[in-house]
């Protein structure tokens, strides 16, 4: 079995450091150090380092910066962090200052080569990659069906990111009958050997068939075409066991604290 610990220090040197330095398509980086503020996507976004120095007071002042500066823009913002990271108080003080904690996930990478093949479950089933405009408004009714999102909002979103990227982003479908019944995304982190698995989503009535499991198949056809050697995803509970026995190792935990200026 891969290294856990390797894997971790590995996401930790690659992935958060790019976090730190590469916004998103479509988004805009201001870096306040030791943290990095993301604006542009449908909410602002916080992340920082494994250790970011302070504490205290001096923690409690780095969180007010935050909230105040999306306070001023009215806007509700994420602040992303891992069960490992220190200071240990930093979930705490998130919640002393108003934020609310989402749910947490798993994080899990595995070795490209590692990775178990799982092909469509039934031939009726098609899996490929999504491209263009109407594929993406698509995508967005799926993703608003399966989490009551707002549709319009998601489109928006993934609209914007297409017109800004540079081949990082392969979008995949499920289709049956002609119609979107999952859908999901592999996007290359620039600059290291990681690529993230995200957005899987499947309606409640086509799930139990195999269809997640294909899904991550498909990319990592589309990430071994890309020249990666990782496979890094956010996992809730429910996908957690698929991705083990697909070869994936649990190297830490997720949970998203986040602000909004309504709930002040």
């Amino acid at each position: 079995m891969p290294d856990a610990a390797r894997l971790l220090a590995a996401y930790d040197r690659e992935v958060r450091h790019a976090e730190l330095t590469r916004p998103e398509p479509g988004q805009r980086l201001v870096r306040d150090a030791p943290l990095t503020r993301l604006t542009g996507g449908r909410r602002g976004f916080v992340s920082g380092p494994p250790d970011l120095g302070v504490s205290g007071a001096a923690l409690d002042e780095l969180i007010a910066r935050q909230r105040d500066f999306f306070a001023a823009r009215g806007e509700e913002f994420e602040w992303k962090t891992r069960s490992h990271d220190r200071p240990a108080e930093l979930p705490e003080r998130l919640l002393a200052a108003g934020f609310v904690a989402e749910e947490t996930e798993t994080v899990l990478i595995a070795p490209l080569d590692a990775v178990a093949s799982s092909p469509p479950p039934d031939p009726s089933f098609v899996v490929r990659e999504a491209s263009g405009h109407d594929d993406l408004l698509r995508i967005a009714t799926l993703s608003a069906s399966v989490f009551g999102s707002d549709e319009a909002a998601v489109a928006a979103d993934l609209l914007s990111r297409s017109r800004a990227d540079d081949g990082t982003t392969t979008h995949v479908v499920a289709e049956a009958g002609g119609r979107f019944v999952a859908a999901s995304r592999l996007e290359v982190v620039p600059g290291t050997g990681f690529a993230g698995l995200w957005g899987g989503a499947t309606l409640p009535e086509w799930r139990g068939r195999g269809l997640y499991r294909a899904l991550v198949s498909h990319r990592v056809g589309a990430a071994r075409a890309r020249g990666v050697a990782y496979l890094q995803v956010d996992a809730l509970p429910t996908s957690r066991p698929i991705l083990e026995r697909l070869g994936f190792t649990a190297v830490t935990e997720t949970t998203p604290y986040v602000w909004s200026p309504v709930s002040r």
